[in-house]
């Protein structure tokens, strides 16, 4: 299994694509965070908190996580390398957890400057340091299990079709449905809406940024990325079969 995941992080920063992905992401977050002007403006809100930039990340993991993803298994049926990779002396959950990690931590290397963010506006709080880490720290471990669905659900779209774009399309769909569509439905049908935004992301991740780490949200996420790795898996065995 490490050798997938070697193989995936490999291959994504094995051409320009790659470093182009995470600089326009880079880019895209710094552009709407610190020039733009409009809700997500931290210098704007007139507070040294990270709210903005976890408002806003959401929406770009939407576009960023299938991009990275739409390629795992698109490619290998495209190429007929899919066969190869089935055959090796490992099981079809070792070979989707191997992709589904890959990807994971493509992400999680991409997060890593906004670190940054957090030193920039602890140094800019009236007196210094004055920025609540609890929330967070918080926000960036609700990130991470965001990041861990939305990427189990580009691994399995990439399951569907050998055309990458298609892949990369109901990727966002899904991950759009799941964090935002969800909670839309739940203010159109109020008297449910207890219960429908409990089966989305936008309510757990809420939850978690600020700065409590409750079971139910842990448990929500890790859910829907077995759900979907399942999901994956599944498809695997059909094809194998």
């Amino acid at each position: 299994m490490k050798s997938i995941v070697l193989r995936e992080i490999k291959s994504f920063f094995g051409s320009p694509v790659g470093y182009l992905v995470i600089a326009l992401f880079l880019l895209i977050n710094g552009v709407f965070l610190w020039l733009f002007e409009g809700d997500y403006n931290i210098l704007n809100s007139g507070f040294a908190d990270m709210t903005p930039f976890f408002s806003l990340f959401p929406w770009i993991l939407l576009f960023l996580i299938p991009a990275v993803t739409m390629r795992s298994f698109s490619d290998e049926k495209k190429q007929g390398t899919l066969e190869l990779l089935l055959t090796k002396p490992l099981s079809i959950w070792e070979i989707a957890t191997g992709k589904f990690l890959g990807a994971f931590f493509l992400i999680v290397i991409a997060i890593v400057p906004t670190f940054l963010y957090v030193y920039i506006l602890s140094s800019l709080g009236q007196p210094e340091g004055n920025i609540d880490m609890g929330s967070t720290i918080g926000s960036y471990f609700g990130l991470l299990f965001l990041i861990s669905s939305y990427t189990a659900i580009g691994i399995f779209t990439s399951t569907l079709s050998e055309n990458q774009i298609v892949a990369f399309i109901i990727a966002v769909f899904l991950c759009f449905v799941f964090y935002f569509g969800l909670d839309g439905l739940a203010t159109v049908f109020s008297e449910w809406s207890s219960y429908i935004s409990l089966f989305g992301m936008q309510d757990h991740f809420k939850s978690m940024s600020r700065g409590v780490l409750d079971t139910r949200d842990i448990l929500y996420f890790a859910s829907v990325s077995v759900l979907f790795l399942s999901f994956t898996v599944y498809n695997l065995k059909s094809f194998k079969a």
